[in-house]
Parts: structure tokens; C-alpha cells; sequence
């Protein structure tokens, strides 16, 4: 396959593009969570453990601008912030199953419970 460009970026696969949309340690929980259910901000820090504030703004952040979530902000004081997931956010949460079953079964295999 030939390189591509994607946000001035170069990629030299199509693994890799996705990979570093949903990769890293964070995206994936976030996007798990929000797979079932619209949450605010302090229900998605209260239910990943070890993630910082400043962690988790960026990571929702980059899934917004990378079009896998919805932020809605309400006027209201305090001020109120629901995340969800798009239809390009649900799609993507059949390549996480996948992935997630199988780190499960590697778990399993490997015995690291």
C-alpha cells in the first residue's frame, strides 16, 4: 500500500492510522465506557481507575476531534458536560470487542489473572 497523508501527517499503513486514534492506554476504556451509556465527565474519572483530569480532557479531546465522540455542554451552574459515543465512535467499538476478547483469552492462556 502506498503512504497517505491524514492531517499532515504521513502514515504508511491503515493499521496504524486507526491504531493511534484508539491506541494508547486510555481511548479504549474511554470509548468502552461510553459504549453503553452517555456519561459526564466525573462519572468517566470515577469509573477509570488511575487516569489524571488532565489525562482523561485530553484523551476526550482527541476522540472528539477525531469524530468517535460527542461532548454536549448544558448552561447550567455548575456547568454540565455529557459525553456518548458517535456512529463512527459505535463502529469502531466492534474492532475493540475484538481486541478486548482477545487480550482476554491471552490472559487465560498465559495464566496472568
Amino acid at each position: 500500500m502506498p503512504d497517505f497523508i491524514y492531517r499532515g501527517k504521513v502514515y504508511y499503513n491503515p493499521v496504524q492510522l486507526v491504531m493511534e486514534q484508539i491506541g494508547g492506554t486510555w481511548k479504549a476504556p474511554i470509548l468502552w465506557r461510553l459504549s453503553t451509556q452517555v456519561m459526564r465527565y466525573s462519572e468517566l474519572r470515577k469509573d477509570i481507575p488511575h487516569i489524571s483530569d488532565k489525562m482523561l480532557t485530553t484523551q476526550l479531546r482527541e476522540l472528539e476531534e477525531d469524530g468517535y465522540v460527542n461532548r454536549k455542554v448544558f448552561a447550567v451552574v455548575p456547568p454540565k458536560t455529557e459525553y456518548s459515543l458517535t456512529e463512527k465512535g459505535r463502529e469502531i467499538i466492534k474492532l475493540i470487542t475484538v481486541i478486548r476478547n482477545y487480550g482476554l483469552k491471552m490472559i487465560e492462556e498465559e495464566g496472568l489473572h
